[in-house]
């Protein structure tokens, strides 16, 4: 039986219900994500659900327009995030999602149309399989964990405790030191940075599975994570340090307090978030035992459109971040929000 597919402004309710039912669902599914989308960034955002005649959610695409010069115009599902894309009760409900964000394409002006799944369509021949996400396996009691790690890394989570550093978890009353060391971490990557409000706006919204966590030395917040989870998966999204203090192994103790906290908490696997394979946020990831999980970007192109190509490898975007890693950080954090909530 046909479904029926229409743009979906109800209430989460019957939205989450479904995401909930639906075993190969993503924290990023939840119909709370764009509300912080559209408060943190203005976006257009065009929900798809298919109903089937019972009036019953039987799949779903979540999907924003982003647009501006100097990126152009095209759809994401979703964007800022490592997941979307669609999820569904079967292949005739995807295909008729597809068709009509095929036709949600053209109707917008975009170029593209571009869904970040866990597993691959079939019915999508454009894809990228250039970044996997880091997944670790976790044991049963931190013990367990802590024995099953690599020598060198636990002498790395050593390290930093003698060397006085101290971690301290919460959420909004940690949001300051956590934005000062993350913006600070942009800035020298070269990185245009998120508004402060996007993570208020993620903390609120998800007031009961997101924490922040940080490394204090003497008071002072050296590095920090905002983690989210859904079901029995943890996350750390975005997390950074202060490359200063960077002999004194933040990031190992940050990350250490991070999967204590996965366990306490019931999860059973730790999401490290994206990388690309062998650069040096792949490697830090692997030594803690991560294993590679490929991430499929795949598109709906319109005619004459080619792949998209977003990236800090592009040339073009070289001299770039050259110079913005020498721009005063007070210049960064205002400038930053304003380019990069076009940047997916």
């Amino acid at each position: 039986m046909e479904a029926t597919v229409q743009l979906y402004n109800e209430d989460s309710i019957a939205w989450d219900a479904f995401v909930e039912s639906h075993e190969q669902s993503t924290n990023y599914h939840q119909y709370n994500w764009r509300k912080v989308i559209e408060k943190s960034f203005g976006h257009r955002t065009m929900y798809l659900a298919a109903k089937n005649a019972h009036n019953e959610i039987s799949g779903i695409l979540p999907c924003v327009q982003m647009k501006s010069r100097l990126f152009g115009n095209f759809l994401v599902s979703l964007p800022f995030f490592n997941y979307g894309g669609l999820l569904c009760s079967g292949e005739a409900v995807a295909r008729q999602l597809l068709s009509t964000s095929g036709r949600m394409l053209e109707g917008t002006g975009s170029t593209h149309v571009e869904l970040r799944h866990l597993s691959r369509c079939d019915d999508l021949s454009a894809t990228k399989q250039h970044k996997v996400t880091m997944i670790l396996d976790l044991h049963n009691t931190e013990q367990e964990q802590w024995n099953s790690l690599d020598t060198k890394v636990r002498n790395q989570v050593r390290k930093a405790e003698k060397s006085g550093l101290r971690t301290v978890s919460g959420q909004l009353e940690l949001l300051d030191g956590f934005y000062e060391v993350f913006s600070r971490n942009m800035r020298d990557l070269g990185t245009p940075v998120y508004g402060r409000n996007f993570f208020q706006n993620v903390l609120e919204e998800f007031p009961n599975s997101t924490r922040i966590i940080s490394v204090t030395l003497q008071g002072r917040t050296i590095a920090s994570a905002l983690l989210t989870w859904y079901r029995q998966t943890l996350e750390v999204p975005w997390a950074s340090s202060i490359r200063d203090f960077k002999e004194l192994c933040p990031n190992n103790l940050l990350y250490w307090e991070a999967i204590r906290f996965a366990i306490s908490n019931g999860a059973v696997k730790f999401d490290f978030g994206r990388s690309t394979p062998d650069e040096g946020t792949y490697r830090f990831k692997k030594q803690w035992g991560a294993r590679p999980v490929q991430l499929y970007w795949q598109y709906l192109l319109r005619e004459g459109s080619c792949l998209p190509e977003i990236s800090t490898k592009n040339p073009k975007y070289q001299l770039a971040i050259q110079v913005w890693q020498r721009l005063p950080l007070m210049l960064t954090n205002f400038l930053g929000p304003h380019i990069v909530r076009c940047i997916p």
